[in-house]
């Protein structure tokens, strides 16, 4: 079948959706109404090919997954360097046999009393009846837990040093002009990079010196790999892994303020069950409204074909998670807010659910984040009680897909007896 073209007035409608929510989803869902699931964005200079849907997810995740590659030239190639998330092949399937064990559902439950921890410890910062940033300070919490985590390091005192360089390498590897201008000059980020390096760097000197862990440091270490490429797959899991739980939690904290009927009867649950079914109901379709990835980057190395349309080789093409989590042909209401919809199991066609990709390159730590996710919105649903302010909110195209410019929320301690079960209850 022949690529199918935009249309003048598509095109049209296209801007003044991308005027109307200052974000390229507009358009992009535009684009998707109008033409359907294969399409070529128009623009001088930068035109990918964009495929979504189950036949689209299926091919680039497992059937003809060889004739895609992961790495580009873009900045995130420039700062990940070797990564795991951006080499392919057999260098790829060494990388993550090694990261896997830390990060395997059956490792879960030994964290789960550190996430509860670092989760109060932020917590404990905040003052009774004041207004915080939840976006802000999940992070915060997203962070101490992936350190902890991977690199056996309590990052509670590093925060200061890191946050902003964090910041700046999450901007750094941010869609901007760089997609068109592809030399355009990377001005402001230098120096806090290297903030960023040396603090890993010397991560790595503190444990070849020091004590055994059984974490993903060792395993990278034990394998015998070089410092510069365990700092590219440590970066790698810093900024994928506390970035993604930052905006899952954020996104769950604003649909749940926007909901406050869900919310009540969420905290309910939590608040007499060991583990609330609604939650889990929430966080998933948190996922499926704002998958943090919500979109997969890659370059095509041999012709691909669909049923609407051909890649040709050598061009760039996007699978829009975002847009197949929003098909009206495979979901109901699909925008709206229903976690009920995962209530007795989905009866969607497979691949059209991909919060976390899928096939050999599913990510890494999708168990590891939902349950993160879990824990600790029951940790603070149990503890405080969260007001939303009822402000405006757009999703940014981030590295993640977030929650701009944050998620307001007035905040008051819970009074003891509303917590029954304690720590056991998360």
């Amino acid at each position: 079948m022949m690529n199918k073209k935009l249309s003048p007035e598509t095109g049209r409608a296209a801007l003044r959706a991308l005027i109307k929510e200052g974000s390229p989803l507009g358009p992009l869902k535009v684009m998707a109404k109008h033409v359907g699931r294969f399409f070529q964005i128009p623009i001088p200079g930068f035109r990918p090919y964009v495929v979504f849907g189950p036949e689209a997810n299926r091919k680039v995740l497992v059937t003809e997954r060889d004739k895609v590659l992961w790495r580009n030239t873009d900045p995130v190639t420039d700062l990940l360097g070797r990564g795991v998330l951006i080499v392919d092949g057999e260098e790829h399937d060494h990388y993550r046999k090694l990261m896997e064990p830390p990060l395997h559902p059956s490792k879960l439950p030994n964290y789960t009393q550190m996430m509860i921890a670092q989760t109060d410890r932020v917590a404990s910062t905040w003052q009774d009846g004041e207004t915080v940033d939840m976006l802000v300070e999940s992070r915060k919490i997203a962070l101490l837990i992936i350190v902890q985590t991977l690199f056996s390091k309590d990052a509670w005192d590093d925060l200061p040093l890191i946050w902003t360089p964090i910041l700046k390498a999450i901007e750094y590897i941010s869609p901007g002009l760089w997609i068109i201008w592809r030399k355009m000059p990377r001005i402001g980020f230098k120096k806090h990079l290297k903030v960023l390096d040396d603090y890993l760097y010397r991560i790595i000197a503190d444990r070849r010196m020091g004590t055994f862990e059984q974490d993903l440091l060792q395993h990278l270490i034990d394998a015998g790999l070089t410092d510069n490429v365990i700092r590219d797959q440590m970066l790698t899991m810093l900024i994928a892994g506390h970035d993604t739980s930052t905006a899952l939690l954020a996104w769950t904290f604003a649909l749940l303020g926007q909901h406050a009927d869900v919310h009540a009867r969420v905290v309910n649950e939590v608040d007499s069950q060991e583990k609330s079914a609604l939650l889990d109901q929430v966080i998933k379709e948190s996922l499926r409204l704002y998958p943090p990835i919500h979109i997969g980057n890659r370059r095509v190395a041999k012709e691909m074909e669909f049923s609407e349309g051909n890649v040709p080789p050598n061009e760039r093409m996007f699978y829009s998670i975002y847009l197949t989590h929003r098909d009206p042909e495979i979901w109901e209401n699909a925008e709206d807010f229903c976690p009920e919809r995962f209530a007795h199991g989905r009866k969607t066609p497979p691949f059209s659910y991909v919060p976390f990709g899928g096939g050999p390159r599913a990510c890494i730590g999708g168990a590891f984040g939902q349950a993160e996710a879990r824990i600790v919105m029951s940790r603070l649903l149990q503890t405080y009680k969260f007001e939303f302010t009822n402000h405006k909110i757009h999703a940014h195209m981030g590295a993640t897909l977030e929650p701009r410019p944050g998620v307001r929320m007035k905040i008051s301690k819970r009074a003891p007896a509303a917590v029954p079960g304690g720590e056991d209850a998360a």
